[in-house]
């Protein structure tokens, strides 16, 4: 699996929709998610899938306003709009781009997950595949997200403990059986398990909302100001667990901080609208796992999520001192959040060959 920061052929998203996870019918989530894809059309080419009753709004939404490279959209059926997790992981050989099919369970089946039938979701990364016409790799009995991974694209991969050692996923396996499971279809060398993620992260706290690399032998942490805060005592954790680890060229790792924003809560107003149905009950009284490691590479830009706090510039700041190469675009998070993840949760990367 190659590094984000690797070259792209282009970025893969899911058009919001669903009414019981989306506020006003998925009006205000839709704005969010193509200001996403338009400022990254502006670095590579986009598709973006949506179902049959939504292809000619989203459609006059995304392809309407002029952006450097083109937004495509696809006919898909989906039960929710995360192509991070229900998309396809590319890995390539040097030659070949393949994808791999991971089982999805919509984050814990029937033990947790987000919502009861995720049959949909569950076949977005092969219909992707099929219509790219890439080689398949079908993890039939192992569950999974992209969202769960993150890879430095020399062979170390982040994972947190909290999501792969959940019993909603495979409880068949132990964290032996995961690791092999995950070497085998990542051809990764060594995994660096960080105890937990982000508090009330309700993926069971996936590592690409808490860490990420940012370069070989270097990584992102979210980090929080108020020692008193829940998260402190994950990010210390994991924090102590970087400081020690090395990766798999025998690197010992440095840890850039990135601040967390101010805790977060949905209002009344913005939960009012949500329709009833088999989507997880959100209230007002619900934390929002809002992190700015929640960004995206793409092929000469970083897009960021900002919260209307004032650490918005200074995570800004740092990922532009990170990646100085890149511009930096921040866009608005909070719509995306409010449904349960951000920038990097509704992207996936396609390498280019």
């Amino acid at each position: 699996m190659p590094a984000e920061w690797e070259p792209h052929a282009q970025t893969w998203m899911v058009w919001p929709e669903r009414p019981d996870n989306w506020r006003h019918g998925g009006r205000p989530a839709q704005a969010a998610f193509a200001t996403v894809a338009r400022a990254i059309a502006n670095f590579e080419p986009v598709v973006v899938c949506v179902s049959a009753e939504q292809f000619a709004r989203a459609t006059e939404t995304l392809c309407t306003q002029p952006t450097k490279h083109p937004i495509r959209v696809v006919e898909i059926a989906t039960d929710d709009a995360w192509c991070r997790d229900t998309g396809p992981t590319f890995v390539v050989d040097g030659v070949e781009v393949r994808g791999i099919d991971w089982t999805f369970n919509a984050w814990g089946g029937h033990n947790g997950g987000l919502y009861t039938s995720w049959d949909r979701d569950d076949a977005v990364a092969g219909k992707i595949l099929a219509l790219e016409k890439l080689a398949r790799y079908r993890t039939d009995g192992f569950v999974m997200e992209g969202g769960a991974i993150h890879v430095d694209g020399e062979g170390t991969l982040l994972v947190t403990e909290a999501c792969l050692l959940n019993p909603n996923r495979n409880p068949h396996l132990g964290r032996y059986g995961i690791e092999s499971t995950l070497r085998e279809y990542l051809a990764v060398e060594k995994i660096i398990w960080l105890p937990r993620g982000i508090v009330n992260d309700e993926t069971d706290e996936h590592v690409d909302n808490m860490c990420c690399f940012c370069a070989p032998g270097e990584v992102l942490l979210a980090w929080p100001d108020d020692r008193n805060d829940p998260q402190y005592a994950c990010s210390q954790a994991a924090l102590e667990v970087l400081g020690t680890a090395v990766d798999a060229k025998g690197r010992s790792l440095k840890v850039h901080k990135l601040p967390l924003p101010a805790v977060m809560y949905a209002t009344a107003d913005e939960r009012a609208t949500l329709a009833n149905g088999s989507a997880v009950a959100r209230s007002t009284d619900d934390r929002l796992a809002g992190s700015y490691i929640n960004f995206y590479l793409c092929n000469g830009g970083v897009i960021v999520p900002k919260f209307g706090d004032p650490n918005d510039d200074v995570a800004a700041r740092i990922l532009a001192e990170r990646f100085p190469d890149r511009q930096v675009v921040q866009v608005p998070g909070r719509e995306i959040l409010l449904g349960g993840g951000n920038v990097h949760c509704i992207t996936q990367q396609q390498p280019r060959r």
